[in-house]
């Protein structure tokens, strides 16, 4: 409301004239305002026609408009008051009074139940009293006793040596006169020292205790005061008067919280235990673990910070001269400081801008991570195919965020004791690939449990009885597939594969080559070393020609697995490992030292081990977990997508369709010939069992390539199929009279392994 000054007036009210702003005063006079005269001043019984001359003459302009009339401004004094109170008149009606009371009364409310939450916390009154009482009793003992003990220990070493020379004078002989006499000077000294000290221990003792009794009345005297002459006067009532007092006067003494206030009477605590992680918390736990000196601080770039998972995080800077994998390297010193378990904490090198050396990042989980029922993964959600050549999700970190990686141009080891969680973190990446239909899977079980049989179907090479030669010829043939693959990315003048090239190129489609228990392959006595130099010669030239490999072992040791092939594999995945050592063996030598030790991974921890795909740290991430059932439904799905678009494999092919792959005139030639073998020895075998043909005339073989629309001379024929001596003997065939040129199988097969490397 908006106040009016006014002169000296003599009414009978005491209150100034107030003007109401709209809604804040009451109610105004409701009564409908006057209705305005017609156009032009008419009444309502003026002719029409008068009506409509005036307002012609209003829009000509031949009106002469009236003067304006002029209001003399006058000027108001907004300052100017008197003494009477800004109180409205109906401030004083049963309304108004009402109105204060239920402001009030809801004001008082409130007030309690801000008492009421604050009693919870470190400013409660009891909390406050409990402060209040300690830091009385603190005031009262003092620090005399220090002075006290000090001197009682001069006084318990005075004494002592006053022992030691009163000995020595005593049995000093006579005979030496010298001796003795500088022996008793040195009694009588160190006897008069220890008497002084004796003394000045004794009368500190007595300041001592008079001290604390005077401050010990002055603080406990006016209560127990207070409650005493309340009992005497009052009885029960006044003695609850009296402990009241008390009471106030305790919380009033502990009203301020000290944040560094030191409770000489708690035992060491840690976050273990509850307490909040503070800055003043990382200087002490890492003063323990000897990653900073006992006069060193760290800088604290980020607080300490609570997230919704209920884990603490912060950065820090550590001392100059300090590097970062030292306090990484001091995990477990840490985290025992911390009160937590090693697998608790999490420390990483700070990245992007703003990273430095000395700068780390510490996480610590409020619970022991990955020990909770993982979630559902998210292929299931998925719909659509995956996209292999994109990222790939693995599952969560310790932080509960997705993390993925990219397998383009990349190869990776997994290993991990037994039971760790090879087979559900190998399932993120194969059904990654099985629901991209444009992805051919190459699988190996070296274990021969059945781990891999569900994906069988999908596969267009599946070897699951860990038959190291069979292992063998698969690599054989991959090696062949990388050279052919080679050959037309020369001929289209590429370097690598790309995800357009393989989508225009179906010899260029993406390949997945996954090895389990590659440990079974490589230490065959008879295919071990073999099938090492394939997989070295696989890794090392088949990334850039789309072929992604994948091994999982339990132990890759150097007689496991070579170390040159090993070093070539980029992402490693290792789970948790029995011995340091071992981790060592999968992340590379010097990751335990630095902090990354899958050593420290629980084994309730299962799925979990520290990834290093990307960027310059090893992250702990778990797997997604598929059940089995989960598995076969995603598997289904994976056919279905390969059925509609037409890339589910045709099983092995015969060497006349590997032939005819080749897409050389040569090759086509050769895969008729080895045809037309095939037909006539299935016709020999229908008539008897144990027929078979192993010779053709060149007439039949010329006629047939000439039926399959190849035009090749019998002199071309000869010039490729290279025939020895003995095999150009005439022989005679069926019907004919005399005998006849021809070619031998035999020829034909060499021909083929000569000029393609393919055996039938």
């Amino acid at each position: 409301m908006t106040e009016m000054p006014t002169g000296p007036r003599h009414e009978s009210t005491d209150l100034a004239t107030v003007t109401y702003v709209h809604g804040a005063g009451p109610a105004t006079d409701s009564s409908p305002d006057p209705a305005a005269p017609a156009l032009g001043g008419m009444t309502e019984t003026t002719d029409r026609a008068a009506v409509v001359e005036s307002a012609r003459r209003v829009l000509e302009g031949t009106v002469t408009p009236a003067p304006a009339e002029v209001v003399e401004k006058v000027d108001i004094d907004l300052d100017a008051f008197d003494d009477r109170p800004l109180i409205p008149a109906w401030a004083k009606t049963p309304e108004g009074w009402a109105m204060y009371s239920g402001v009030l009364y809801r004001s008082r409310l409130r007030a309690y139940r801000r008492w009421v939450r604050r009693q919870r916390t470190d400013r409660g009154h009891l909390a406050q009293f409990k402060r209040g009482t300690r830091r009385v009793q603190d005031w009262v003992t003092g620090f005399e006793g220090i002075q006290t003990q000090a001197l009682a220990h001069q006084a318990h070493v005075a004494a002592k040596e006053a022992r030691a020379a009163a000995r020595a004078a005593r049995y000093t002989p006579a005979l030496m006169k010298k001796k003795k006499e500088v022996a008793l000077r040195e009694a009588d000294r160190t006897q008069t020292v220890a008497m002084q000290a004796v003394n000045a221990h004794k009368q500190a003792k007595n300041y001592r205790r008079k001290l604390r009794a005077l401050r010990a009345g002055a603080a406990y005297g006016p209560p127990l005061t207070a409650i005493g002459t309340g009992y005497a006067t009052g009885g029960g009532l006044g003695a609850t008067a009296g402990v009241l007092a008390t009471f106030v006067g305790g919380a009033f003494a502990g009203r301020e919280v000290v944040v560094e206030e030191t409770d000489w009477s708690a035992d060491w605590r840690s976050l273990g235990d509850g307490d909040p992680m503070t800055a003043p918390m990382l200087d002490e736990v890492f003063r323990h673990a000897k990653v900073i000196g006992s006069e060193e601080s760290l800088h604290i770039v980020q607080m300490p910070m609570l997230d919704a998972r209920g884990a603490w995080s912060a950065v820090i800077d550590l001392p100059p001269g300090i590097p970062a994998k030292k306090a990484m390297r001091a995990l477990s010193e840490i985290a025992s400081a911390l009160g937590v378990e090693d697998a608790q904490v999490s420390m990483t090198k700070t990245k992007g801008k703003g990273a430095r050396s000395g700068r780390l990042e510490i996480y610590v989980s409020k619970d022991l991570p990955f020990t909770e029922s993982a979630e559902a993964g998210p292929l299931l959600a998925l719909e659509a195919a995956t996209n292999f050549w994109g990222r790939i999700a693995i599952g969560p970190d310790v932080r509960g965020l997705p993390m993925s990686i990219s397998v383009v141009e990349r190869s990776g080891l997994v290993g991990g004791e037994p039971g760790a969680g090879k087979s559900a973190s190998g399932n993120v990446i194969l059904l990654a690939a099985a629901l991209d239909p444009r992805v051919i899977l190459w699988l190996a079980d070296g274990k021969g449990g059945g781990d891999l049989e569900p994906f069988e179907e999908l596969c267009e090479w599946f070897e699951g009885d860990a038959d190291p030669e069979a292992f063998y010829e698969m690599l054989k043939a991959a090696v062949a597939d990388m050279k052919a693959r080679y050959a037309l990315l020369k001929k289209l003048g590429k370097r690598k594969v790309t995800e357009e090239l393989a989508n225009k190129y179906p010899l260029l489609r993406q390949k997945l080559l996954w090895v389990d228990e590659l440990m079974f392959y490589t230490t065959d006595d008879d295919f071990g070393k073999k099938i090492t130099k394939l997989l070295r010669n696989l890794v090392s030239r088949g990334r850039a020609a789309g072929i992604v490999t994948f091994c999982a072992t339990q132990k890759p040791g150097s007689d496991v697995v070579d170390t040159s092939l090993r070093d070539l594999l980029s992402i490693r995945w290792a789970l948790r490992c029995t011995t340091p050592e071992a981790s060592d063996t999968i992340l590379g030598k010097g990751a335990a030292a630095a902090g990354y030790s899958a050593k420290t991974i629980e084994p309730e921890m299962r799925g979990a081990g520290f990834l290093w795909a990307e960027g310059s740290n090893p992250a702990l991430v778990r797997a997604d977990y598929y059940t089995d059932d989960q598995v076969e439904l995603l598997i289904k799905r994976a056919y279905d997508l390969r059925d509609a678009a037409g890339t589910l494999p045709e099983g092995p092919k015969t060497l006349a369709d590997q032939l005819r792959d080749k897409g050389e005139p040569d090759a086509d030639v050769l895969a008729v010939l080895v045809d037309v073998f095939n037909a006539y020895d299935q016709e020999a075998k229908e008539e008897d069992a144990n027929g078979e043909v192993d010779w053709l005339p060149g007439t039949v073989l010329v006629d047939a390539l000439k039926a399959a629309g190849l035009d090749i001379t019998p002199e071309k024929l000869a010039r490729l199929v290279v025939r020895e001596d003995a095999e150009k003997r005439k022989r005679t065939w069926q019907d004919s009279t005399s005998a006849l040129n021809g070619y031998p199988l035999s020829a034909v097969l060499r021909a083929v392994q000569s000029k393609y490397g393919l055996t039938a």
